[in-house]
């Protein structure tokens, strides 16, 4: 038996910077669908510089970087929601990644056994299926525990959402509340010890 009392804390990430971002509209409508006992937590890339590894032996990170590595050590699962530019990870995301693992040491803190989902969005006809296998490299380097219980990629994201961010299509809603369901249920295994 699952205990569904003890909610679930995800910090969702959405990797593009753009303020009409599909990927953050994205995010924001799996927070929204998200089942009872089940929080995902939109945080932001916003801000993250590009790594230099001399910026960081002289001034440590950033205040932002370390911010938001301790929310992703502290949540129960990492939600990613990634663009695809150029059939791969969009360089301004993996750049955040690559910051939140310095120093290296700390890696099995922040992502250590982490749940962690891939879901995105695109204007294409591809959706985000190259990017999304991009990223299993990545996850798999920082021993994370990635779930493959569903795949969710977004096509034409430009005729998806309303001018309020609001999913217009109802089977893609429906999709997105399905994989956010599922992804919490494996969160609460892995928190159970059964994952």
């Amino acid at each position: 038996m699952t205990d569904t009392a003890t909610p679930i804390r995800i910090v969702g990430l959405a990797g593009s910077l753009r303020s009409g971002s599909f990927n953050a509209q994205l995010l924001r409508a799996a927070a929204r669908v998200a089942p009872a006992g089940v929080q995902i937590e939109v945080e932001t890339i916003r801000g993250v510089p590009l790594y230099d590894g001399d910026v960081e032996a002289a001034e440590g990170l950033p205040a932002g970087v370390t911010e938001l590595k301790d929310k992703i050590a502290a949540a129960d699962g990492l939600f990613l929601v990634t663009p695809e530019y150029n059939n791969s990870i969009p360089g301004v995301f993996k750049n955040a990644i690559d910051w939140l693992t310095r120093p290296a040491s700390d890696i099995p803190r922040v992502f250590g056994g982490k749940p962690v989902a891939f879901i995105g969005a695109s204007p294409g006809g591809f959706g985000t299926i190259l990017s999304q296998e991009a990223w299993l490299p990545v996850l798999r380097t920082l021993g994370t525990q990635p779930w493959f219980g569903g795949r969710l990629m977004v096509s034409r994201a430009h005729k998806v959402f309303d001018e309020g961010g609001a999913i217009l299509d109802p089977a893609i809603e429906e999709a997105l509340k399905s994989y956010v369901a599922g992804f919490g249920g494996f969160v609460r295994e892995v928190k159970a010890g059964r994952g």
